[in-house]
């Protein structure tokens, strides 16, 4: 108890009760000991006497009994280090067992997709706008409603980007309607390559130099940004703002309207195969984000008239639908097989990387040496810290930034213009020199001149060179049209590559193989792996038997 004015309690206790505690003590001790007695447990190990001095071999003899000694701990441990690594893999046997379960339980998870998905697939099912049957109707009404077409090329690959189909189709048309080419984002490519480019493009029809705005805002961000720059007396002239042919092509078409005498402005159409820059072209005349653009292709899915100036109004519309019978490199970069999961983004990868160089690839992203596909992506991957859990390189986000900067305009390359280009067959001379009036080519050939002057063009040795493989055909009407087949999941995919190391080896990225078309596999007829038996080792089981090696001293005392 706890007296007040004291910090502790007492300890002091009434002597009946400790004589209590220490007798309940000695009988709880006197019950252990009877039992110990009765277990055995308390009797005295009888002490060794050794071996007496008098003992001949004394010596001999505790040597071999130390000898013994060391040999059963040896055994001793042995036993209990062979226990521990059978502990250890059966360990690691659960944890294996634990996590392949886990495994197959998210891949489970992956592969089923969620109800938003669900809703979002049938939605842009349900959608028509979707179809190629309405890209192919749009694409129909803006060739109908112009009177000029410009066919928008990209410069890092503008035979590429032509369509035959497409170019046939204009001039087959009623009405006398003029096509123009546009060669595009030639701030990729290197100077010597452009110029080589427009030469032969203008053999044909008129060409155009331009390099669009990549990073027009809204019209109150722009007019906020316009007053900062008037207060500040800058003006921003970064690669992704400036504009370049804008001025040569407003005034090609003011002069083309004012000389024919049309009443009205005239009808601009633009058309060509995705993501060669047709939304951001009408954006950077207009000086404002009037259509949507960005580096997903296949943004733009119906026909949009925009008023650029007084006297001309442009027309944008959805990219032309590249035919199936295409290589399948101008498939990965022209059509939208990726973006309708028809192919795998790892395959358009994978087609890319045979069209180039292997060394100029490793430069210009910096990676090392590879042997495939796949091992390109982990590198690339690892390169731009894109990583999952436990850092797995993620392949197939690494393999969407490759592709988006292959078909935006991020990555430099380009493709040799030919020495000599033949006129195909649904031109002519005479429809050559009537597509050519009404326009004024060498103010056309000044203007083209100045734009190059301006732009600032990468070098020659910092570019990838692509083998082009030529012009891609494209489907126009709407009965021409074949839906494709979803492709294959991304780990079905992965399984494949990984599989097929060795096919998918270096002459994949090697400049030999170029063709598509299918070669014939001849059978490889393999040896049947032979089997290999252990053959049993004879075990001598009396040797096994521990005898026991204690000293008789009656062999030499008797």
């Amino acid at each position: 108890m706890k007296r007040p004015g004291l910090k502790k309690a007492s300890k002091r206790v009434s002597c009946s009760k400790r004589y209590k505690i220490q007798k309940k003590v000695r009988e709880h001790n006197r019950k252990l000991k009877k039992d110990a007695k009765k277990k055995g447990v308390g009797k005295k190990a009888k002490k060794d006497i050794g071996v007496p001095n008098k003992a001949p071999f004394k010596e001999d003899i505790l040597r071999e009994a130390e000898q013994r000694r060391l040999k059963l701990e040896e055994e001793k441990e042995k036993k209990k280090l062979a226990k521990q690594q059978q502990r250890a893999q059966k360990r690691k046997k659960e944890n294996a067992a634990s996590s392949d379960g886990d495994c197959k339980v998210k891949k489970a998870r992956k592969e089923l997709p969620s109800q938003e998905d669900l809703v979002k697939q049938m939605v842009k099912q349900s959608d028509p706008r979707n179809s190629k049957k309405h890209f192919c109707s749009e694409l129909n009404k803006v060739i109908d409603a112009s009177d000029v077409i410009i066919e928008v090329l990209d410069a890092r690959d503008p035979l590429g980007c032509r369509c035959p189909q497409l170019e046939e189709a204009v001039l087959k048309r009623v009405g006398n309607k003029k096509l123009l080419f546009l060669l595009n984002k030639i701030d990729l490519v290197p100077k010597e390559n452009v110029e080589k480019w427009l030469q032969c493009l203008q053999l044909e029809f008129p060409a155009v130099a331009f390099k669009a705005s990549t990073q027009l805002q809204d019209k109150t961000v722009q007019e906020k940004k316009a007053r900062f720059a008037t207060l500040n007396g800058v003006v921003d002239q970064t690669k992704g703002v400036a504009c370049y042919g804008s001025g040569c092509l407003l005034q090609l078409l003011g002069d083309f309207a004012n000389g024919t005498g049309r009443e009205g402005s005239v009808k601009v159409g633009l058309v060509g195969f995705p993501n060669v820059g047709k939304s951001s072209l009408i954006n950077s005349l207009k000086g404002m984000r009037a259509c949507n653009a960005g580096v997903q292709r296949g943004i733009t899915r119906c026909f949009q008239d925009v008023h650029i100036s007084k006297n001309v109004k442009m027309i944008d519309s959805p990219g032309v639908v590249a035919a199936q019978s295409n290589p399948k490199a101008a498939m990965a970069l022209r059509s939208l097989q990726v973006e309708d999961k028809q192919e795998t983004v790892l395959e358009a990868v994978r087609t890319l990387l045979k069209q180039c160089n292997k060394q100029q690839v490793m430069l210009q992203y910096n990676v090392p040496d590879f042997r495939n596909s796949l091992e390109f992506l982990s590198f690339f991957a690892k390169k731009r810290g894109f990583l999952q859990k436990g850092g797995v390189p993620n392949t197939e986000l690494a393999a969407s930034t490759f592709l988006s900067d292959w078909t935006g305009a991020k990555l430099s390359y380009h493709c040799k213009a030919p020495e000599k280009l033949s006129l195909p067959s649904y031109l002519s001379e005479d429809i050559v020199t009537e597509m050519q009036k009404g326009w004024d080519l060498d103010k056309l050939r000044k203007s083209n001149e100045e734009t190059l002057r301006s732009v600032k063009f990468p070098n020659q040795a910092s570019s990838i060179v692509l083998l082009s493989k030529g012009p891609t055909a494209g489907v126009l009407s709407d009965s021409d049209v074949v839906e494709d087949k979803p492709a294959q999941g991304p780990t079905e995919e992965m399984e494949g590559s990984c599989a097929n190391q060795e096919d998918d080896g270096v002459e994949e990225v090697s400049d030999a193989d170029e063709t598509d078309e299918p070669q014939i596999k001849t059978p490889v007829t393999k040896e049947p792996a032979k089997v290999r038996f252990q053959v049993p080792v004879p075990v001598n089981i009396l040797s096994s038997v521990q005898t026991d090696d204690a000293y008789d001293f009656n062999t030499d005392f008797k």
